[in-house]
Formats: structure tokens, sequence, C-alpha cells
């Protein structure tokens, strides 16, 4: 996801969404911020801005127009959003070598809020990369929604982390009983590890008894093995219809040519798969 010229797209936003007096303050602080390279200022900037900018929920955005605003209404995002962003955006493009360090501390200052938009944010910045340390460290938290920031709907993670940080992402909300098909490029983050992980998990769900988000089998296809194919036959032999199309659907995008033949005796769900009325999007449709 490569986002050109976000500034510019962003002031654009705001311009046409917040009143000229609250633009003219949040230009005026960032002025100050980058002649006086102040984190004070830039913190304290980042919290005032819901009290000195109107909320816009409804932004009139046009998902045509740019992959930023594409992303924008994925996120819903609203003007407040947009100004945090747009702050960070302008200080770390007048002088990323003093702020880059001052805008990854944020998360350790900011409330809630403010961190799900650094969070569900962090793709727009200029060297988005350089933040990989703060969307790692928000997979420890607690709070749903600051971990969903980072987890859900958002292409950073598939982008900047590695496969085990992933790994505790997409587990950490399975956990969470999150919902794992907010989680962007599952088939293309997939990893044997991962898949050895899901196995043994659902092992450890199966003898206690408990059920399993169907979801949670998507990122195994590619790295079925003999033990995967037990879980497979499982899965396709459950009372449960959600299973057998999780198991039908792993099967089906499975290269190994024993997975395929477990699909014998199940031509309603091939059939649905073949016709694209089953894939992983729809699976838990009734």
């Amino acid at each position: 996801m490569q986002l050109e010229n976000p500034g510019q797209i962003l002031a654009e936003i705001l311009n046409g969404h917040v009143v000229n007096e609250s633009r003219d303050w949040l230009e005026e602080k960032i002025k100050l911020i980058v002649s006086n390279q102040s984190a004070k200022d830039l913190y304290l900037t980042y919290s005032l801005i819901p009290s000195k900018i109107d909320l816009v929920a409804n932004l009139n955005l046009s998902p045509s127009n740019s992959d930023l605003e594409k992303y924008l209404v994925v996120q819903s995002a609203n003007s407040h959003q947009i100004a945090r962003i747009y702050l960070l955006s302008r200080v770390l493009e007048a002088n990323k070598t003093f702020f880059t360090s001052k805008v990854a501390k944020i998360i350790e200052v900011a409330d809630t809020s403010e961190m799900e938009t650094f969070l569900k944010f962090l793709i727009v910045l200029p060297n988005a990369e350089d933040f990989k340390a703060s969307a790692v460290e928000a997979l420890r938290t607690n709070i749903s929604t600051v971990f969903n920031a980072i987890a859900y709907n958002n292409p950073y993670p598939s982008l900047f982390f590695d496969d085990h940080q992933w790994n505790q992402m997409y587990l950490k909300t399975a956990f969470m009983q999150g919902d794992l098909g907010a989680i962007s490029d599952i088939d293309k983050r997939a990893n044997e590890d991962l898949a050895r992980i899901i196995s043994d998990y659902a092992h450890e769900r199966w003898a206690a008894g408990r059920e399993i988000d169907p979801d949670f089998w998507r990122p195994i296809p590619k790295f079925i093995g003999s033990s995967l194919l037990k879980d497979m036959e499982r899965l396709l032999g459950s009372e449960n219809p959600f299973e057998n199309r999780a198991g039908a659907l792993c099967c089906y995008y499975s290269e190994n040519p024993a997975a395929k033949e477990l699909l014998r005796g199940q031509e309603k769900l091939l059939q649905q798969i073949e016709d694209k009325e089953l894939s992983w999007e729809t699976l838990k449709e009734a």
C-alpha cells in the first residue's frame, strides 16, 4: 500500500470539513512545534485537537480518488483523527531526524482514543516502518479497542511485521475471540509455524470440549501435511456446518493431493466454492 502525497490530501480534507479558525490554530501550532523542536508542544497539540476542532464523523470522502481516501473510509475516519495524523505527518516531513523518536513515544503518553488513532493510521505517516516497535508494543495491550486498531483492517502488520510478530497478532485475536476476518492479508502472511500452532491449539480446544472459530483455519491450506489432514477429516465430518465449510475451503486451496481427495463426497460444498458462493468472506453467512 503506497500512499502518495498524504499530507496534501489530508490538508484538502481538513479544508473541506474544518472551519478556518480551527485550521489556522492547527497550522500555527505546527509551525511553532517545528521551529522550536518541541516534543512537549507536539504531545499537547495532539491531545488538544478534540477541544479545538469540531467533530465531523461523516466526512464527505470519495474512496475512488486515492488509496489514502479508500483507507480513511475503511477506518471510518473522523475530523479529529485526520487532524491528528495530519499533525504527525507535517512535523515528520519538516524534520524526520528529530521528530521520529518523539512521534514513536506518543503511544507512551497518549490516552486510549489517542493511541487508537496513532495505530490505525501509522501507514499514513511518511516513514511508517520507523514506528514498528510501537506497533508491536501495542500487541501487548489488554484494551481491545487499542489492539483492534493495529489488528483490524490495517495493512501495517502485513507490510512490516515479521512472521513471529504477525503470528502473535493473529493468535491473540483468536484468544480474545476477535474478528479474524477483519485481519488484512491472512493468505499472504500464512506460514508453516502458524499452521502448526493452529493445529495444536485446535487439539487443546477439542480436548476441552470447546468450539473453534472456523475462520481460524484460513492460514493453513498451503501447509497441510499428515497431521493437518486428520484435522481436515474432523472438520469435514463435524456436525457443525461452518466447520464443514472451513474444512472444504482448506482442502480446496491446498496443493496436497490427499487434501483434494478428502473433498470426494463433498460435492455440494465443492460446487459452492467453484461457483464463488462459498469463500472465506462468506463462510459464516447463513
